[in-house]
């Protein structure tokens, strides 16, 4: 007897519809699966038939046959172990065939018969969430992150034996997903606990403002790693469809901890993460550092250490926002949207440019060392903040700084503004992501800042790059101070985060 149960794979953080065909017929036993199915996939029949055993249910010793359609996409993990179980109690009679008519059932099975979490709810969910009239089944341990998409009949069994019992009754129980809280707070460590600083924490909070790259060089034990762990602390919460993007990038990845909303991202991966690591990769593509860190902060701490072909591997998601991995089968996209924050000394050493010439590096070393980092790569950082050390004195006795929630209102205030300005513009909340020209032209830039803007493009060799990033700086600082147009002021300071020269030639001349 032939019987079909429809399932779904995931490709990327994107899902489609797969049919798990299965035909028992008469001859010597044997359970082959077909239909480009990885070891996984193919040893599902072992997870299966004890399952089945186990579960009270019963495998007659027939030829069985496994399709799944389609067959020239190769399947991988161990979500079809369900809708196997399911499709085989079709065909061998233990189950109507209109009881599964209406449902798309993922999951995979433990020898008890037990359902186990699988990687993709979410984008599963998602896609299913299409289709009107239709139940999916997932593992109770999905159950919370499917029911994040709206409008979508779930069911969470928690054995085989359980789901059967429901589709004998043509009455499946919809999952009870546990209350959870609207955001998963971090620990945080706050920036009034900073001393000094004043510039570099003003520059923080106008890269958490526009999601803008930022590069912080100073010596050892400035405070640029202090910094950098506080900046999450002010970042804007996220938006419901950021969210379940992030969600679903994690849920591929298999990283997804608890359930409830989450905070933006923040990775921070050492530096002797691989390329396919920070990019993503492998011979089954997932999700690098810069997709985990989508719609939030990658920090690259002691960056020169990273290997500079890794480096300048990000210059094409800085770019365009996505990663493509492409292999012979396909390829497949990944989302990369994200601000990157860098911390780096000036020379191996840490001492290059200190007053008291404490820098013992050799001319060829302080070279060899910067050119780590490309100029191309430089020229996408939008602000290259100096971070200098802090006299002791002012370490011992101080008045506490301003606080990170404070901060963070500000923060959450600009990006408010972005998104109403960018509401028809898909793809784009804020001044990082909107083209350069669309800016330019589309922003009111008084005639005294424009003319200032030209003064300085010509005198520090601005890239057409550089030009309109110094612009995305400036319409931040004017989103801050809530003004409608870009005044001199927001200028000046939008060009005080410009290198002087290429940090790739000179990471000391960025500006104090």
């Amino acid at each position: 007897m032939l019987a079909a149960v429809c399932s779904a794979a995931v490709l990327g953080i994107d899902a489609y519809d797969v049919t798990v065909e299965v035909d028992v017929a008469q001859g010597l036993p044997q359970f082959t699966i077909v239909g480009l199915a990885a070891s996984a996939v193919k040893e599902s029949r072992e997870r299966v038939a004890a399952a089945l055993a186990n579960s009270g249910l019963v495998l007659p010793p027939r030829r069985i046959t496994v399709n799944l359609a389609p067959a020239d996409m190769r399947k991988e993990g161990t979500a079809f172990d369900l809708p196997i179980a399911l499709a085989l109690l079709v065909a061998t009679g233990q189950l109507r065939p209109d009881a599964v008519a209406n449902v798309v059932a993922v999951g995979e099975l433990g020898l008890d018969g037990c359902l186990r979490a699988m990687r993709g709810a979410l984008p599963v969910a998602r896609h299913v969430s299409r289709r009107a009239g239709v139940t999916l089944i997932v593992p109770p341990a999905n159950a919370a992150e499917a029911s994040l998409v709206g409008g979508l009949a779930l069911c969470a069994p928690a054995s085989l034996a359980g789901i059967v019992a429901q589709l004998r009754r043509c009455a499946l129980e919809p999952a009870r997903v546990a209350t959870a809280d609207s955001s998963t707070e971090r620990q945080r460590v706050d920036f009034a606990e900073v001393a000094g600083q004043e510039g570099a924490k003003r520059a923080l909070e106008i890269a958490a403002a526009g999601a803008h790259n930022v590069l912080l060089v100073g010596p050892p034990g400035a405070g640029k790693t202090m910094l950098a762990r506080r900046l999450p602390g002010i970042l804007p919460p996220l938006e419901e469809d950021e969210a379940l993007e992030v969600i679903a990038i994690q849920s591929v990845a298999g990283v997804l901890t608890g359930g409830g909303w989450p905070e933006r991202p923040v990775r921070m991966p050492h530096h002797s993460v691989s390329a396919a690591g920070l990019i993503g990769g492998g011979s089954v593509p997932r999700p690098g550092e810069v997709s985990l860190a989508h719609h939030g902060v990658l920090f690259l701490d002691e960056m020169l250490e990273f290997p500079r072909h890794v480096l300048d591997a990000m210059r094409q998601p800085l770019e365009d926002g996505r990663v493509v991995i492409a292999r012979a089968a396909g390829s497949i996209t990944f989302p990369a949207r994200f601000a990157l924050v860098g911390a780096m000394n000036p020379c191996p050493c840490g001492r290059s440019g200190d007053p008291t010439g404490r820098c013992v590096c050799s001319t060829a070393d302080v070279q060899r060392y910067r050119a780590r980092l490309s100029g191309p790569l430089a020229d996408r950082m939008d602000m290259h903040v100096a971070v200098g050390a802090v006299p002791v004195e002012n370490l011992r006795a101080r008045a506490p700084g301003e606080a990170s929630s404070t901060v963070r209102d500000r923060v959450v205030a600009a990006r408010r503004i972005q998104r109403q300005r960018y509401a028809e513009m898909h793809g784009v909340a804020c001044n990082a992501h909107v083209s350069g020209r669309w800016l330019d032209a589309h922003s009111h830039i008084d005639r005294t800042a424009r003319a200032m803007l030209v003064r300085a493009a010509e005198r520090l060799s601005l890239s057409a790059r550089g030009y309109h990033r110094v612009i995305k700086v400036a319409r931040t600082i004017a989103d801050l101070d809530a003004s409608v147009a870009i005044t001199e002021p927001a200028i000046a300071e939008a060009l005080r985060y410009r290198p002087v020269r290429a940090v790739a030639d000179d990471p000391a001349a960025v500006p104090a």
